[in-house]
């Protein structure tokens, strides 16, 4: 707090983004907010002169006052200068990137409680209680991923002044990539992929995509962002819009390029930039780019994929009348090393036997708790864990701490719940009877069709023939297992151009017998496992899944 002494002992406080003009002896009393500006300040005026007419009836006293409404003015304009935007960036050391310089806005978006919160959402949800050193939470990814975002943008202004890629361009894509994970619910994609599908069936389809840019304009909105935003050179609402897009956008480029352009950010001739935060057309882009480098950080597994050298030889090039992001045929090589990456990451740890029963005990605790948690959003409304999605007031404050809550809770609504919780510390986990692998190939398609078995009813027809001996359906889970390449069985290598050294215009694809004979065949494969939830009807349960395999004529594999 500062302080200005006056004649007549008239004293100035500055109070953060306030002024308050007070007298000792109550003469004076008023707060300007700066928000208001010159207005405001004419309309003080006004009402000062009145006051003065009646305190101040001698002329000695009217020159103390004019003298003391000028101070006022002057630390009124410094104070308004002092809250203008700093342009200040900042230094982040991160042990993945290094040193991260970010422009000021992003530091503004950082510090705000709509951002702030991803220090308490793991990056990896369940994967923490199975990999201790699997710890980090979305916040540091978002900020990874900005930073690279804008190391891309860079390059390709750089490499290809032509291109006319302004810092606003780049500015909007770090944004982009800053929030781009804003939606993530507690324990990130078990929130929207599990919980979320259970609990609100009406909603089933929510995705933390569409979550992310509700917060983005919450965040911007209830922090009065968009003048930050003018002040540093972007046009509203044309980069709002773009940011978004950025996000979460409909359509990949070649799509859009046989509709009319659908994107209002930016025009056809920059369509390279919707590649780089989230690439719908190939999954080469800076979100992957860091979360491998970061994940296999923490879980202690080698990376051999290199970004840094994806940024030396990324070109744009336009193909069939798009321009694209492109890379050297020489790397190849590089890019198969980054989607056998990511393979290798799901079979290891997302998709960890462990893991994966962790996260459905957790999701089970959450559906029971579910009426229970109060949360207060806008207007003092409450709402509870699944209806917190429905205004991103009460959503700013959900995190992982739930678990927490609902674990030390002494309510006896949430005993059960917490009950479950209790037994992932104590590693009572629900026990795996067994999983199949690849059974619905299109050769076994066919004969299982006959006994009724199809991909859409498995879990239904597998509950029902185990539910026996005491057991019911409800104590038995079924979890299905995807890996692939990001693309489901194609491969992601067909989408993405290569051009020739110094032939920076020709530009094609590449065959998997131009690159390897060794490469992959098939790009996805599909397992179910089954899980029994009351671990004192174990071998019964065995015995029952490894009977209704044999009927159908499928192997129950030992998991």
């Amino acid at each position: 707090m500062s302080q200005v002494h006056i004649m007549n002992g008239i004293s100035f406080y500055r109070l953060g983004r306030s002024q308050k003009l007070k007298a000792k002896k109550n003469t004076i009393s008023v707060t300007v907010s700066l928000s208001k500006g010159y207005k405001a300040f004419k309309s003080l005026i006004a009402w000062l002169k009145n006051t003065a007419r009646f305190q101040c009836p001698g002329p000695k006293e009217e020159m103390i006052f004019s003298n003391a409404l000028t101070t006022f003015w002057r630390l009124f304009q410094c104070a308004a200068d002092f809250n203008k935007p700093k342009n200040e960036s900042k230094v982040f050391n991160d042990p993945i990137h290094g040193h991260m310089e970010l422009h000021p806005l992003l530091v503004r978006i950082i510090d705000t409680p709509q951002f702030q919160r991803l220090r308490n959402i793991k990056q990896l949800g369940g994967a923490y209680f199975v990999f201790p050193g699997a710890s980090h939470k979305r916040f540091e990814h978002s900020i990874g991923v900005a930073y690279l975002a804008g190391e891309l943008a860079k390059a390709l202004q750089t490499r290809q002044p032509e291109l006319n890629i302004t810092d606003e361009d780049i500015l909007c894509v770090q944004i982009a990539g800053l929030c781009h994970d804003l939606g993530h619910g507690p324990f990130s994609h078990l929130f929207d992929g599990m919980f979320i599908r259970k609990a609100r069936k009406d909603r089933n389809k929510w995705k933390h995509e569409q979550a992310s840019l509700d917060m983005f304009e919450h965040l911007v909105k209830s922090r009065g962002l968009k003048d930050v935003m003018r002040h540093y050179g972007l046009k509203l609402p044309e980069d709002m819009d773009f940011i978004k897009e950025l996000i979460e956008r409909p359509l990949d480029t070649t799509e859009a390029k046989e509709k009319k352009w659908p994107y209002r950010g930016r025009k056809q001739e920059k369509s390279f930039l919707y590649d780089i935060v989230s690439n719908k057309r190939n999954g080469i882009d800076v979100d992957k780019f860091d979360y491998l480098a970061r994940d296999c950080y923490h879980l202690g597994i080698k990376n051999n994929f290199d970004h840094r050298r994806f940024f030396v030889f990324a070109r744009v090039c336009e193909v069939d009348g798009v321009k694209q992001i492109c890379s050297r045929e020489k790397e190849v090589h590089n890019l198969y090393e980054m989607f056998h990456a990511r393979n290798f990451l799901h079979r290891r740890a997302y998709q960890h036997k462990v893991n994966k029963i962790i996260e459905v005990m957790i999701t089970d605790a959450f559906l029971k708790a579910d009426p229970y948690i109060q949360i207060e959003g806008s207007g003092g409304r409450m709402f509870t864990l699944s209806t917190s999605i429905d205004d991103m007031e009460a959503y700013t404050k959900l995190t992982d701490g739930v678990f927490e809550q609902i674990l030390n809770s002494s309510s006896p609504k949430l005993q059960d719940a917490g009950q479950i919780l209790n037994r992932i510390g104590t590693r009572e986990l629900y026990e795996c009877l067994g999983k199949m692998t690849n059974i619905f190939t299109e050769e076994s398609k066919k004969k299982l069709a006959e006994k009724g078995l199809t991909e859409e009813n498995l879990e239904e027809k597998l509950k029902t023939a185990l539910a026996v001996n005491g057991l019911t359906e409800e104590d038995f889970e079924v979890v299905v297992t995807n890996l692939d390449y990001g693309k489901k069985n194609e491969n992601p290598i067909k989408n993405t151009y290569f051009y020739k050294k110094r032939k920076f215009n020709e530009v094609s694809t590449m065959r998997k017998d131009e690159v390897s004979r060794l490469l992959p065949q098939h790009f996805s494969e599909k397992t179910f496992r089954v899980y029994l939830k009351k671990n004192e009807k174990l071998m019964e349960a065995k015995t029952q899944l490894k009977e209704w395999g044999e009927r159908n004529n499928i192997k129950i594999l030992e998991d």
